[in-house]
């Protein structure tokens, strides 16, 4: 059955929730050989913006560092009526900030380990020593396409 796409699209509010919700993003980097290079990353929607970190010296900062666009998927449902999704495609810039990385890793822990939120303070001051061997990635989003099966059952 043919659809609009436009129909079942997200709107802004609804990616932002989903995105606000969701447990894993597929970000994809190009590998030295031109390959596409997908991994699953655990992240942060701060201000709109997606967060990750990683290693300095892993893969996908040097895929990055060569060529910072990427393409990034989250998706959820078991039944064709049940799919959602939000694709992101742009440019991924490197932070360096120990700050920045701390808050991050703070804010994942929260999302992820279920820290209590009063002890924030207490792993971004523990972290420091370890995030200067890590990089913050933002997500620059220059385009978003998403899904949601569920509304052309209701169309």
């Amino acid at each position: 059955m043919p659809h609009d796409r436009a129909a079942i699209a997200l709107s802004p509010a609804e990616v932002a929730e989903f995105l606000g919700t969701a447990r894993t993003m597929v970000l994809v980097t190009t590998g030295p050989d031109g390959v596409p290079d997908p991994v699953p990353m655990w992240f942060l929607l701060d201000d709109d913006v997606v967060w990750m970190r990683t290693y300095a010296a892993s893969q996908k900062v040097r895929n990055l560092e060569r060529d910072p666009r990427f393409a990034a998927l989250v998706e959820a449902g078991e039944r064709y009526a049940e799919l959602r999704g939000v694709q992101l495609t742009g440019r991924v810039s490197i932070v360096e900030d120990v700050d920045r990385i701390c808050e991050i890793v703070a804010g994942l822990m929260v999302k992820y380990e279920g820290l209590d939120p009063g002890h924030v303070g207490q792993v971004r001051a523990a972290y420091r020593e370890r995030a200067v061997k890590q990089r913050a990635l933002r997500l620059d989003v220059e385009r978003v396409v998403s899904w949601d099966h569920g509304k052309q059952a209701l169309g």
